[in-house]
């Protein structure tokens, strides 16, 4: 399995400036790759902006967005973004999305959380049609470069809905950030998805966790702070913050266990110090 690192850009009040550092000491620490946290109605950094950053400091590492409230842009002009960030890493790009649940989170008018389903089964089409270098617009140009690729796409959130859409347009399925002993049945209704669309071999599987080394307290106050409003969801991401060197190895293995590709450990503060403090557990 391997292991990913988050950048701190929804972090209350993060210091944006940390974040082209922290993409930067990730790729030296030997992360597989960086991933962002997306909401917009919060004091943090744009996850489109994070992965911007971190594609222009770095050379080697994946980056990942897990996952990107995809129907609250318009959706030529998410595609046209991400074909950007994409090029700008040199393909490194993994584009994890969902559709979002937090009304506040629907910025832009005419974008509302109403339709937000049909928004993205319709939006899917238009990212294929803009990486492929369609006309956009109405008009006849591309809105993307030559040799623009088609993005590698996961899906987040567990409806049936969600997951025909993951196994009919993706590569794979991210969990969400909940403790590891309740992410076996969301991997297994995944993979059961993926087999009635009749796609061979498996889904890619991803899983979150949050850590909290330096800082326990501020980090857990974090994530409470992060998740408010989400009922007991809030507590649950709450008890799975890993705190101890001994929790952080027992929820690799966890998900090693189940079956993961590749783990996440987000941090809940902004303090670079905590990636080498991951790293010295995890390598």
């Amino acid at each position: 399995m391997k292991i990913g690192i988050g950048i701190p850009n929804q972090v209350r009040d993060v210091k944006a400036a940390v974040i082209p550092a922290w993409a930067v000491a990730a790729e030296r620490a030997g992360f597989s790759a960086v991933s962002t946290v997306g909401r917009l109605a919060y004091p943090g950094v744009l996850d489109t902006v994070a992965l911007a950053a971190a594609a222009g400091a770095t050379s080697t590492i994946g980056l990942f967005s897990n996952v990107m409230l995809a129907p609250v842009w318009p959706g030529a002009l998410f595609a046209k973004e991400i074909a950007g960030i994409d090029g700008v890493s040199g393909g490194r790009l993994t584009l994890g999305i969902g559709v979002g649940q937090r009304p506040d989170d629907f910025l832009a008018e005419g974008f509302g959380p109403g339709d937000r389903g049909r928004r993205m089964d319709r939006d899917l089409e238009t990212y294929r049609s803009v990486w492929a270098g369609e006309p956009i617009g109405g008009g006849t140009s591309p809105g993307v470069p030559a040799g623009t690729r088609q993005v590698p796409l996961l899906f987040g959130a567990g409806s049936p809905r969600a997951l025909r859409r993951m196994a009919e347009h993706g590569e794979g399925y991210v969990a969400p950030s909940l403790p590891a002993a309740m992410i076996g049945d969301t991997f297994d209704a995944a993979r059961a998805a993926w087999r009635e669309a009749g796609r061979d071999g498996e889904p890619r599987l991803v899983a979150i966790a949050y850590v909290a080394l330096g800082d326990p307290g501020r980090g857990l106050a974090n994530v409470a702070d992060y998740y408010a409003g989400s009922g007991p969801f809030t507590d649950l991401a709450v008890s799975g913050v890993r705190t101890t060197p001994g929790q952080v190895k027992d929820v690799v293995q966890a998900f090693a266990d189940l079956g993961a590709e590749e783990l996440f450990l987000n941090p809940t503060t902004d303090d670079l110090d905590e990636i080498s403090r991951v790293a010295e557990i995890v390598f």
